[in-house]
């Protein structure tokens, strides 16, 4: 499926599975914009936006770097207004850009049950409310939520307890999707919820160490054909699923 034509918005695009979603759709012809906080090296985990938009360059892609914190309303504004300015249209929305709450229920806090749903459940709304717009103005688009394991079930293999906040909030956002499809169906716009299985990123080899088991666990570009083929949906096609990508094209489409 070529994605010729189309720009796509990925958030968290510095590293992990957003880098890698990134990149595979630019190289599936897609103008990529490449939004997440990080645009600097920094200290803490590597990769940076203009690292990734550097990569689908060199690709001979195309791509840009726009700096997103996605728990603030007027960045994500931002960022839809900045990709329209340069780009005309955007046809795909990636949400991928989260907050991995880590407490036990009994060691969170009510501040930290607020940021959580600020950032992976009120950053959804904010920002299909953003985009929406400029799809219906292109004729149709695709917004892939990308979710978790946990929504299903808070105690999996790969996410122990501890990640109750976490999983409520990816079990929010799936809902969130499947319920908006039916409202943007005249729109011609598909909304999905994708969840990755488990992937070996940077942030997942920071907490559980180097030498952890990681049988199993996908590499970012694992996830990158489901995303794909979620991106030329639209509301005619797949669209009010929860999918995940470790079945696609086996159990799906």
């Amino acid at each position: 499926m070529t994605l010729d034509g189309r720009v796509s918005i990925v958030t968290g695009a510095s590293r992990g599975i957003g880098k890698g979603l990134a990149l595979g759709l630019a190289a599936e012809g897609a103008t990529v914009v490449c939004a997440a906080r990080t645009v600097d090296p920094s200290a803490g985990l590597p990769g940076t936006i203009r690292e990734t938009v550097a990569a689908i360059e060199d690709a001979g892609g195309t791509a840009l770097a726009v700096r997103c914190d996605i728990g603030v309303a007027a960045d994500i504004e931002a960022l839809i207004a900045t990709t329209v300015e340069r780009f005309g249209r955007i046809d795909v929305l990636v949400n991928n850009a989260m907050a991995p709450t880590r407490a036990t229920f009994a060691a969170s806090t009510a501040e930290e049950w607020d940021e959580s749903m600020r950032v992976n459940v009120r950053s959804l709304y904010v920002a299909c409310r953003a985009v929406v717009p400029h799809m219906r103005a292109a004729g149709g688009g695709s917004i892939i939520n990308i979710s978790s394991g946990g929504a299903g079930h808070e105690s999996t293999p790969f996410m122990p307890p501890g990640f109750l906040t976490y999983a409520v909030a990816k079990a929010a956002m799936e809902r969130f999707s499947t319920a908006l499809a039916p409202e943007l169906a005249d729109d011609g716009i598909a909304v999905n919820a994708l969840r990755p299985g488990a992937v070996k990123t940077e942030l997942a080899t920071l907490e559980l160490g180097p030498d952890h088991d990681w049988t199993g666990w996908a590499t970012p570009d694992a996830v990158v054909p489901a995303v794909v083929y979620l991106a030329g949906q639209r509301a005619d096609g797949l669209t009010g699923q929860v999918v995940d990508s470790t079945q696609y094209g086996t159990v799906w489409p």
